[in-house]
């Protein structure tokens, strides 16, 4: 069974706040291992090995960018555009939330964090999709085949949208 973009888009935001909560969790298990006397780096390295024995993909393998560039490009099916806009989106905004995380989180400057974020005021969706379609067409098919959608879109994005 095939999973719908908004679906995958949904995986990518699910991906990335779990990956927020695991950073956030790991000072609060130093403090507990600490508290019954076991040593916080023996903690952390067992959570590793059974991070590291059952891989989890960050994305979804099947929502390339190419499939992205197809979902969107069918402008008269209002199932698809509707599943494109989904996907633009949660690809959009699970970015943003990864940035401002980061922000709050890590030592970044103000110039890195501004370099990182995505500078889309007043810019309609549509144009977004517009510009993503425009890339992508200049693109062989097998490249965008073995590309993520995220990538793929991010880079539209950024080169389209840059910061001043």
């Amino acid at each position: 069974m095939q999973q719908t973009p908004r679906r995958a888009a949904a995986r990518v935001a699910a991906g990335l706040l779990c990956a927020a909560l695991c950073v956030s969790l790991v000072p609060l298990a130093q403090a507990d291992a600490n508290a019954f006397g076991v040593p916080a780096r023996s903690v952390v390295q067992a959570r590793l090995q059974s991070a590291q024995s059952h891989p989890m993909p960050t994305t979804d393998p099947t929502f390339s960018a190419y499939t992205l560039e197809r979902l969107c490009a069918r402008k008269n099916d209002a199932v698809a555009q509707g599943q494109c806009l989904g996907a633009v989106r949660g690809i959009i905004h699970g970015y943003q939330y990864g940035v401002q995380f980061l922000a709050q989180h890590a030592q970044l400057s103000a110039g890195e964090t501004q370099r990182a974020s995505l500078c889309l005021h007043d810019v309609k969706l549509s144009s977004i999709i517009d510009d993503y379609l425009a890339d992508a067409n200049q693109v062989d098919a097998a490249a965008l085949k073995d590309t993520p959608a995220e990538v793929a879109l991010l880079g539209s994005v950024h080169m389209h949208h840059p910061c001043n």
